[in-house]
């Protein structure tokens, strides 16, 4: 009896592996947004989700403009080209910490253990997850770019679908760390508290809010490696000249990198937890 039992325990286990390593790339892909309606569906549930996309890129517009941009650059007008890419920025990806932090509550909820016994990807359930999280991004981006132009700022058309889609791209990627420490800590307070210790410095030691020629040598040295850096002027170049530099390019490649990286650790730490 007991020999069967054992024998049908490997049997089940072996079909259960079979199942998952016979899931194709395409269906990965299918599953992966069959989680992101899924998470759409939960955000159109809960419409508190919005409210930090909503409210954040209004505040943190008017009051920089209005508190720092007659010091920073003589008139508001002068400063709303540079501003504006900061803010975007920094309201996007500050943004993705949530997804860290709603992935740890959905875990501790059970809701993932009932994702572990389905034959899919993997990587689904958590690419899912990130992929419904854009939604947020991209309202937070037309807010701001919103913002923006009814205050007087006239940026290239082309430039700011570019900024756009290159947001949009960088988020996603950035939001696969946050994923990642979902996954390693027990608390969604955790995770949002080590993620802003993390990012806040990274916004604001960066070129978002002020000319980099105004900051001491060795903090320069820094602004100019930061990615968050690289990613703002990005923006400021599609926007304001409607040139594609360098600084675009640079910021695809971070983003390929940290998906590369991160994205493995995030699954393998996902498949860890389910053990």
């Amino acid at each position: 009896m007991t020999t069967t039992l054992e024998r049908t325990s490997i049997s089940i286990d072996s079909v259960r592996s079979a199942a998952r390593t016979s899931v194709s790339v395409a269906d990965a892909v299918r599953q992966s947004f069959s989680f992101a309606f899924r998470g759409l569906v939960k955000m159109r549930r809960n419409p508190e989700q919005f409210f930090d996309v909503v409210l954040q890129p209004i505040i943190f517009t008017l009051m920089f403009t209005y508190i720092f941009g007659g010091a920073i650059s003589g008139n508001v007008s002068s400063y709303l080209p540079v501003i504006i890419p900061g803010i975007l920025v920094q309201t996007v990806i500050v943004t993705s910490i949530v997804t860290g932090t709603q992935l740890r509550e959905d875990m501790n909820k059970g809701v993932f253990d009932r994702f572990r016994s389905l034959p899919i990807a993997r990587i689904s359930p958590l690419a899912g997850a990130l992929l419904a999280d854009v939604v947020r991004y991209l309202l937070a981006s037309v807010i701001t770019f919103s913002v923006g132009i009814a205050m007087g700022w006239r940026p290239e058309p082309l430039g700011v679908l570019g900024s756009v889609v290159l947001v949009l791209i960088c988020s996603f990627a950035v939001s696969w760390i946050f994923a990642l420490m979902g996954c390693l800590m027990s608390k969604a307070s955790s995770v949002q508290g080590v993620s802003m210790l993390i990012m806040f410095p990274l916004t604001f030691m960066s070129n978002a809010f002020v000319p980099v020629e105004t900051m001491p040598s060795w903090l320069r040295s820094f602004v100019n490696v930061n990615p968050i850096s690289h990613l703002v002027s990005a923006v400021r170049e599609l926007c304001n000249d409607g040139h594609v530099g360098t600084h675009v390019l640079w910021s695809l490649v971070g983003a390929a990198v940290i998906v590369v990286i991160f994205a493995p650790l995030a699954v393998r730490a996902y498949i860890r937890t389910a053990k």
